[in-house]
């Protein structure tokens, strides 16, 4: 019998995980696609995010794929589907709801120096993003996947189908004409920019 034929007679965990033994990928394929929409609704529900509700329910089923054994100590598959995303779901909201806190407590605490400090780093991001747009375009966009977007030159290397060499190459390249043109704006008269783009240099470009 099919998984399909029989997902509507399964009560434990222990069958669901021999059918997706029997048939490994197919039959979690569709028990995902039989539970994946109304799993969704009912982490909206509080969320109030359809697209978060969906990275919540996916990652359920991930770390299920993960660890299958843990289906062994599941009487019922429905309600603990049911129970992980509205679990998953609240400690979102509660996260969310202290970062909030967190942040209005920095807030109020903030004083006219530290925002001079945020400005002063604000004003070196963009600095920076005006040089980076300079740079030749297969440059830049190593560059960004790598410094602004933390990705190691091995998955570089994958998303834009070239060799880990070539990334590296690219990301020297980039790396020196960014310190040169950095350099030519230090050796103006300005004080105030060349002290910016010194800490420019000193804190994005080593």
């Amino acid at each position: 019998m099919k998984f399909n034929e029989t997902i509507d007679v399964i009560i434990t965990g222990k069958d669901l995980l021999e059918l997706i033994k029997e048939d490994d990928k197919n039959a979690f394929t569709v028990f995902y696609s039989n539970n994946f929409q109304k799993l969704i609704l009912v982490s909206d529900r509080y969320v109030k995010n359809i697209h978060i509700a969906e990275e919540i329910v996916q990652d359920m089923f991930l770390k299920i794929w993960e660890d299958k054994a843990l289906l062994l100590y599941v009487n019922s598959v429905s309600a603990y589907l049911y129970r992980s995303v509205v679990n998953a779901s609240i400690n979102y909201v509660n996260r969310q709801k202290n970062i909030e806190k967190h942040h209005l407590k920095i807030a109020e605490h903030l004083t006219d120096d530290d925002i001079e400090i945020i400005n002063e780093q604000n004003e070196l991001i963009v600095l920076l993003y005006n040089e980076i747009e300079l740079l030749p375009e297969k440059c830049q966009r190593v560059f960004k996947l790598s410094r602004l977007e933390g990705l190691k030159y091995k998955d570089i290397a994958i998303q834009l189908s070239i060799s880990e060499k070539t990334v590296e190459n690219h990301m020297s390249n980039a790396l020196r004409l960014l310190r040169l043109r950095v350099i030519h704006h230090i050796q103006t008269d300005d004080i105030h920019t060349k002290a910016k783009y010194f800490s420019l240099l000193s804190m994005f470009l080593y």
